[in-house]
C-alpha cells in the first residue's frame, strides 16, 4: 500500500542551496574601497601576498620610534593587516611594550601565564606542554571590548615547525555569496571563554571567571574601526551562536562562516626566526599557530592591545 503520510513529511531547507566553498577567481583587495596606497619613506615592504601580509624592512625596533616612523608603521599595519620584523636582535620586553604602544595600552589575557613585565603573556611549549593554539580565531572576542591587535615576539623557536598563519577576514567577506551577505548583514553572535578555556577549568574556577567576564555580543559583519571596512568576525572557539536563529540554523550558519578562514587564497603562512617580530589587526584577520613542532620547545611573548566597541 502507498504510504502517503511518509511522503508528506518534509524535509528543512538548507540555509545555502549552493556549496560552501566555490573555485575560480576570487576577490582579493588590499585596500578598503575608496582608499589609496601609501608611498613610505621610512619602511621597506616586502609582501607576502599581493593583497595581504609583508615583511617590513629598513627599521631597527630596538631604536626610538620617530613620529615619522610611527604614522608609517601604523599605515602599514592597516594597509597590510600583519607585518613582520626579521633580524631584531636585542629586542627587549620594553621595546615590545614601546611598539605595541604605538596602537594602544597593553590588554592583557585573563588565561595566560604572565611575565615579569606587566602586559606581556608568555606562551612556552614543549614535551611536557604541548602547544593548542591550533585552532582559527581571533583573540579576546570573547570580551566586550576585543583586542586591537597583538605584537608576538619569538624567544625560542623549534629547529624545524611551529610556524604561524593568518586569515585575511574582510577577503573572507568579500567573497561570500550575495545572499549570504544580506543574510549575515545585521545578525548579532554571542561570543564566550567557557566552551574553550572552561574546558580546563572545575565548576568553581569557571564560576570565579565568570563573575569577571560574562557573554559578549558582536555583530557577524562588523566595520573596522580605523578603515570601515566589513569583515567577518566569527570564529570556532569563541562564536557560541547567532541571535534570533534557531539552533539548528545557527550551528549550520556558523558552521558555513568559520569554514571561509580555511581558504587558502585568504591565509599567509609565517616561518619564525630568532628576533623574529609579528604585529597583526586583529579584528581584521584570524591567526592559527601550526602544532607540528612537539615535543621541541617553542617559547613566544605577546602583548594584546587594547580594544574598543566593535559596530
Amino acid at each position: 500500500m502507498h504510504d502517503i503520510a511518509a511522503h508528506s513529511v518534509q524535509k528543512p531547507e538548507p540555509i545555502l542551496d549552493k556549496p560552501l566553498m566555490h573555485y575560480g577567481s576570487r576577490v582579493l583587495e588590499r585596500l578598503a574601497p575608496g582608499a589609496e596606497r601609501t608611498d613610505y619613506r621610512l619602511l621597506r615592504i616586502e609582501p607576502l601576498t599581493p593583497h595581504f601580509g609583508a615583511v617590513i624592512g629598513g627599521v631597527d625596533l630596538t631604536r626610538p620610534v620617530t613620529d615619522t616612523l610611527a604614522d608609517e608603521l601604523r599605515q602599514a599595519l592597516l594597509e597590510w593587516k600583519v607585518i613582520f620584523f626579521r633580524g631584531q636582535d636585542g629586542f627587549t620586553p620594553d621595546h615590545q611594550l614601546a611598539l605595541s604602544g604605538l596602537w594602544g595600552p597593553p590588554e592583557p589575557n585573563p588565561f595566560f601565564a604572565k611575565t615579569d613585565t606587566a602586559g606581556i603573556s608568555r606562551l612556552a611549549k614543549d614535551a611536557k606542554a604541548a602547544g593548542n593554539k591550533n585552532i582559527w580565531h581571533s583573540d579576546h572576542s570573547f570580551m566586550a571590548n576585543p583586542s586591537l591587535g597583538a605584537v608576538l615576539r619569538a624567544v625560542e623557536v623549534p629547529a624545524a615547525g611551529g610556524d604561524t598563519m593568518w586569515a585575511d577576514m574582510a577577503a573572507a567577506y568579500d567573497n561570500l555569496p550575495k545572499d549570504l551577505k544580506e543574510r549575515i548583514e545585521d545578525l548579532t553572535a554571542v561570543h564566550d571563554w567557557e566552551a574553550s578555556w572552561g574546558a580546563l577549568m572545575n565548576d568553581e574556577q569557571k564560576a570565579a571567571f565568570r563573575a569577571n567576564w560574562p557573554q559578549a555580543e558582536h555583530p557577524v559583519v562588523v566595520r573596522h574601526p580605523r578603515s570601515g571596512r566589513r569583515t567577518l568576525y566569527v570564529n570556532e572557539p569563541f562564536t557560541r551562536y547567532i541571535k534570533g536563529l534557531s539552533d539548528t540554523e545557527s550551528r549550520e550558519l556558523l558552521d558555513i562562516l568559520v569554514l571561509q578562514a580555511r581558504i587558502p587564497e585568504y591565509q599567509i603562512r609565517f616561518h619564525w626566526e630568532p628576533g623574529s617580530i609579528a604585529v597583526w589587526d586583529n579584528i581584521a584577520v584570524q591567526h592559527y599557530a601550526i602544532n607540528d613542532y612537539f615535543p621541541q620547545r617553542r617559547v613566544m611573548e605577546r602583548i594584546a592591545i587594547a580594544g574598543v566597541p566593535l559596530a
